[in-house]
């Protein structure tokens, strides 16, 4: 590659991860193209990009961005994942690619400017999708004003409830 080759790719690297909120480091040694291919694949329907680069070029371009801090990581054959929103689903094709192909490895990731270990993505994928995750916040969030407008409705019929037993037991008297 020449020199203003290598010029580009790491520019545009830079470029998109200054946009990435999510982004794991991987070592794709023992793969062949075809499972590569695959891998890209289920990324690309995840909203996730898949980039084999050099460790040098990689350490240039995450210079001034958040994948500085994995810098230690930038050893062996590199890959490198981003994903512009959602974490999880990108998480999730990468334990299953993993546990499916044993020469597959998750090396670490960042979240948010927070480095994270393989441990901490494989129990990333393990969360709901993150539109479940909003309707369940939702749902905890609209039952507190309902449980509140049930016991304050509880408190005149309760009140009614005595009142009325207190006439059947004058009438009953």
């Amino acid at each position: 590659m020449k020199r203003d080759e290598k010029a580009k790719v790491v520019a545009d690297l830079h470029e998109r991860a200054k946009k990435a909120v999510f982004f794991v480091l991987t070592d794709y040694r023992g793969l062949n193209v075809a499972k590569i291919s695959e891998l890209r694949r289920g990324l690309r329907e995840a909203s996730a990009e898949y980039q084999v680069v050099k460790n040098k070029l990689l350490a240039r371009a995450a210079e001034g961005t958040e994948l500085e801090k994995l810098k230690d990581d930038f050893v062996g054959p590199s890959a490198l994942v981003l994903s512009y929103n959602d974490p999880v689903e990108p998480s999730k094709v990468l334990v299953k690619f993993a546990e499916d192909n044993g020469v597959f490895e998750i090396r670490s990731g960042l979240l948010r400017g927070q480095k994270v270990d393989a441990d901490k993505i494989k129990a990333l994928s393990k969360l709901p999708p993150r539109d479940v995750l909003l309707a369940q916040l939702l749902s905890a969030m609209n039952a507190v004003p309902q449980g509140l407008v049930q016991a304050l409705a509880d408190a005149p019929r309760r009140m009614v409830n005595v009142l009325s037993a207190i006439r059947d037991q004058k009438e009953a008297a």
